[in-house]
């Protein structure tokens, strides 16, 4: 029996690749353990380090972090797939005069970094003499960026169909915009949900860029909180508090899109005439994925 793009394992393969798995497994738990010694070796387990964790005060400016990361990535994630529809719909226009500034402006903010927008966002209205504050900028730049590779995702999802579906629908009669909505759109997010959601949580992390125009997202907080020397300079435990925080997030809406996806279709497997979308695999100079 084979697949379209290999053959499947026999038992020899399949013994074999169990085999590289327990090592694999073995390897990492080895490094972890590695590396929760070398922290103990350098008294990153102290109490003196933790003991600040204890005060309410703490965890509430810990939590104001937080939520201001979440705010930020909401307000981001909406306007971005905002964005990003309106940029799929002219890409996918038949009309030359539709199509051709929006998929240069695709191009355009997919090719910047993140970083840089960020940056043009904030320091360009402060040389014209206009102050703003930084959780905007950082909006506008994860808006511009996201939403052209949302772009992407959702323009990628439409053309997964197969063209026999629009086809039949033309030939019922359908115009282009009842096709679109009633017979492509069903389909296709059903294959852009997982893609979708990718890029979300990468647009969550990315909302750590933040710190560097001085907003109080959660990592600038867990800096804030690390360079306290009463406590003996606590780095890395302020940062394994934040990085558990970003881990437990992420996982809860991979979570939510799984729920989501199975609620969907009832269930059951997907069952759709769209090809699934890739997830990005490429990384951009912003911490981004590019499609």
């Amino acid at each position: 029996m084979s697949n379209i793009l290999y053959d499947l394992p026999g038992p020899k393969a399949r013994v074999r690749n169990r085999l590289l798995g327990v090592v694999s497994l073995i390897g990492i738990v080895a490094l972890l353990t590695y590396i929760v010694l070398r922290f103990y070796d350098t008294g990153q387990f102290d109490p003196i380090k933790w003991q600040q964790f204890e005060y309410a005060s703490i965890q509430q400016q810990i939590l104001d972090g937080y939520l201001t990361t979440m705010r930020t990535a909401g307000v981001a994630a909406v306007l971005a797939l905002a964005f990003g529809a309106l940029l799929a719909a002219g890409r996918l226009s038949d009309h030359l005069y539709f199509r051709a500034p929006t998929s240069s402006v695709v191009e355009l903010f997919r090719a910047i970094p993140l970083l840089v927008l960020i940056f043009f966002a904030y320091y360009g209205p402060i040389q014209l003499g206009y102050k703003v504050g930084p959780f905007w900028p950082l909006v506008i730049g994860l808006t511009l960026y996201n939403g052209a590779v949302l772009a992407e995702i959702f323009r990628a999802g439409v053309l997964a169909v197969p063209r026999g579906q629009s086809e039949a629908a033309y030939a019922l009669g359908m115009r282009k915009t009842q096709v679109m909505v009633s017979i492509l759109l069903p389909q296709a997010v059903r294959a852009m949900l997982p893609a979708i959601v990718s890029q979300v949580v990468v647009l969550l992390k990315d909302t750590a860029l933040g710190f560097i125009i001085q907003l109080p997202e959660l990592l600038y907080v867990g800096k804030q909180i690390g360079g306290r020397l009463p406590f003996g300079l606590p780095y890395v435990p302020a940062y394994l508090v934040v990085a558990t925080m970003y881990i437990g997030t992420c996982g809860l809406l991979s979570w939510f899109a799984f729920w989501l996806q199975r609620r969907l279709t009832g269930g059951k497997r997907v069952k759709t005439a769209a090809k699934p979308i890739p997830l990005s695999v490429d990384t951009g100079a912003g911490g981004g994925a590019v499609l």
